[in-house]
């Protein structure tokens, strides 16, 4: 893997992002998770970066305080900094050796400062508070904290818990103020939906004349959220699409530069580094950039500065390609594999009742077997997929057929009949996929690590009206010929 425009440092993974933009310098401090065993606390290191492509590694940035500390583990929190130009880091101390009054792990918020652009930090302990009163006291974790400046105090937002109530809804975002960043005192929840089990890393920020509260949820869909209202009072409303990306990417938080707001948080990794394994905790980071339309929803996308690593062209493989199967399947593939990293973008022309269409990822030549990025019009979705799905025994119908696509990843997206264009970036096992420069889906593509690349309709009829492949090198990019395919059974 290429690593411009993910990082993932020498054997570990990036954890919960905490970004902090200074100068035009994005400080992306992130939770370093090395997997060892037995555990050794975990502590926060820092990337930089000017071009949210290619970031440098800074170290470890606030270690863990060690076995018999309250910040054994340092999660995820946030930085400011104050008139005098001191930063502060308030982050989440947990020590499982240390157990609140529901008998579970201790979360609880710390504070350190640095008087030398973050470069060291001294910790703060007198500073340490657990849950207020109502909250459990072993959910109480990722602090934001930013500047109110109708109301002329430092808010903070918490990831908390209700003592009471369904198990499943108590998550709520707590908060707390202050006037001088050293002593807080407990207020309102900032949101109370009574909708998750918890909405971990919240952030909030305000874009033109609008509020956008955005969070990490692990109950419906385990995918990261946002809200947003005319003011910082709420009401919060929720947009149609509400998620920035899928299963796959998670814990995003934002920083902004130049009227840009850049999303950084990470792909997960999957146990045994096969497609099939369980999705873990922690991974490699991704940054997404979000654009404001004119009703103040979202749209996401990759940032230009990843797209324009891509610099190898090879224009429309596939000009003006019509694929016809109205009951059936039809695809062309490229004549040789592609290479490990490459972005391909294709444009489709769906015609009305097309039932699916898209690109074929690292396939067999007979395009039998391999991974695709599927567009389903009637559905209104794009959805992953592979081929073949899991056996569960050695005959020829003990698979998972049944199972419609690898059912967490897919994302809701309007395709009337139309123009949409699908690209996909693939760098190693990172797959990367957007519609229509506005929707995301993210995953790993383990098992299969060469292929060709193509396309296909299912059902319906396209006209590929473009299809380039890009590449970072003079790689020669694989060709598809250049032929009308319509099935035999059109």
């Amino acid at each position: 893997m290429k690593q411009r425009g993910f990082y993932k440092p020498t054997e570990a993974w990036v954890g919960d992002v905490i970004p902090w933009q200074e100068d035009g310098v994005f400080h992306l401090f992130y939770l370093n998770e090395s997997r060892r065993v037995p555990k050794e606390g975990m502590p926060w290191h820092r990337v930089v970066t000017e071009n949210v492509v290619d970031f440098r590694e800074t170290g470890e940035s606030i270690p863990s305080a060690g076995p018999a500390s309250a910040d054994f583990n340092i999660y995820t929190g946030s930085i400011v900094r104050d008139v005098d130009g001191v930063h502060h880091a308030f982050y989440t101390g947990q020590n499982p050796a240390n157990t609140g009054a529901d008998g579970l792990a201790l979360q609880l918020v710390m504070h350190a400062t640095s008087n030398d652009g973050m470069q060291s930090w001294q910790r703060h302990d007198e500073h340490t508070f657990g849950a207020t009163a109502g909250y459990e006291t072993a959910d109480w974790r990722d602090p934001f904290v930013f500047w109110d400046e109708d109301a002329q105090l430092w808010r903070m937002l918490i990831t908390a818990r209700h003592t009471h109530g369904a198990a499943r809804r108590r998550g709520v975002i707590a908060q707390c103020t202050s006037e001088d960043l050293l002593e807080w005192k407990p207020a309102a929840p900032f949101y109370d939906p009574r909708r998750y089990i918890a909405h971990e890393c919240p952030e909030v920020f305000q874009w033109g004349e609008w509020w956008y509260l955005v969070y990490s949820e692990f109950s419906e869909a385990f995918t990261t959220r946002y809200r947003m209202a005319r003011s910082l009072a709420g009401p919060w409303i929720v947009p149609e699409h509400d998620s920035l990306d899928g299963r796959a990417f998670y814990a995003a938080k934002s920083a902004a530069r130049d009227g840009r707001r850049f999303f950084f948080g990470w792909i997960a990794s999957r146990e045994g580094a096969t497609d099939d394994g369980a999705w873990q905790w922690a991974g490699t980071m991704s940054v997404l950039e979000a654009e404001q339309r004119d009703d103040g929803t979202l749209a996401f996308h990759p940032a230009q500065e990843l797209r324009e690593t891509f610099t190898e062209q090879v224009e429309d493989i596939v000009p003006a390609s019509q694929l016809t199967a109205p009951d059936s399947y039809a695809d062309i593939l490229t004549d040789e594999d592609a290479p490990d990293t490459f972005r391909v973008v294709a444009r489709f022309d769906i015609a009305e009742n097309t039932s699916e269409c898209g690109i074929l990822l690292r396939a067999s030549s007979d395009g039998d077997e391999g991974y695709s990025l599927r567009l389903e019009p009637k559905r209104g979705r794009l959805v992953f997929d592979r081929w073949p799905r899991r056996s569960t025994g050695t005959e020829q119908w003990q698979i998972s057929g049944d199972v419609p696509h690898a059912v967490e990843l897919e994302r809701p997206v309007t395709l009337e009949p139309g123009q949409h264009e699908l690209e996909v970036i693939v760098d190693g096992d990172l797959c990367v996929a957007t519609v229509d420069n506005s929707t995301v889906l993210s995953t790993r593509i383990y098992d299969r690590p060469t292929g060709r690349v193509g396309v296909f309709v299912g059902e319906g009829d396209v006209t590929v009206t473009g299809f380039s492949l890009f590449t970072r090198d003079a790689i020669a990019a694989p060709s598809i010929p250049e032929v009308e395919l319509v099935s035999a059974l059109s």
